[in-house]
């Protein structure tokens, strides 16, 4: 499951590694607006230079950071592989409004990439006790969005179940729940 897809190449790239090492049985969840970020609140700052999401999001030059990507532009980066399409289960809206209610009960990898504190919150709240044991999270703006990695630090401060979250570049962490 992933929130966030922008034009889908992780979840195309979770498709090929699953159709080789020969897992068709997967279902796969695609959670996005797919017409660009939602605003931005007051937490959501660029971490290393303090800039504000709500102005970045004006600046025509900061097309990563609107990620606008259209439904039909997913698709045709899923239908780069042969995954049988009806398991790739398309979610159009805010996950503040989709999630829970249209989200699998038991995830094995979840992958955040909403940015903005109140989403990443909300998606921590609801989906990380629904991710298996030994299921992995994912959330690919810790290093980069001062309000993700606060919902993050503030999810896992506030739960017994610790995780100890490695990092794989400059902006992304990775765990595995025990």
């Amino acid at each position: 499951m992933e929130c966030g897809v922008w034009r889908g190449g992780s979840m195309l790239a979770t498709a090929r590694t699953l159709l080789d090492a020969g897992d068709t049985t997967r279902e796969l969840y695609l959670f996005d607006t797919f017409s660009g970020m939602p605003e931005p609140g007051p937490d959501d700052v660029r971490a290393h230079d303090g800039a504000a999401a709500s102005v970045l999001l004006k600046d025509p030059g900061e097309e990563r950071t609107r990620a606008a990507a259209s439904l039909d532009t997913v698709k045709a980066t899923m239908a780069l592989c042969q995954f049988d399409p009806r398991r790739v289960h398309y979610v159009a809206g805010k996950v503040e409004e989709t999630v829970p209610a249209a989200a699998p009960q038991a995830i094995a990898l979840l992958r955040l990439d909403t940015d903005w504190y109140e989403s990443t919150r909300h998606e921590l709240e609801h989906l990380f006790p629904r991710l298996s044991a030994g299921g992995v999270l994912i959330i690919d703006d810790y290093g980069w969005w001062a309000g993700a990695r606060r919902a993050v630090d503030e999810y896992f401060a506030g739960h017994a179940e610790p995780i100890l979250l490695n990092i794989i570049d400059d902006t992304g962490r990775i765990g595995v729940r025990v």
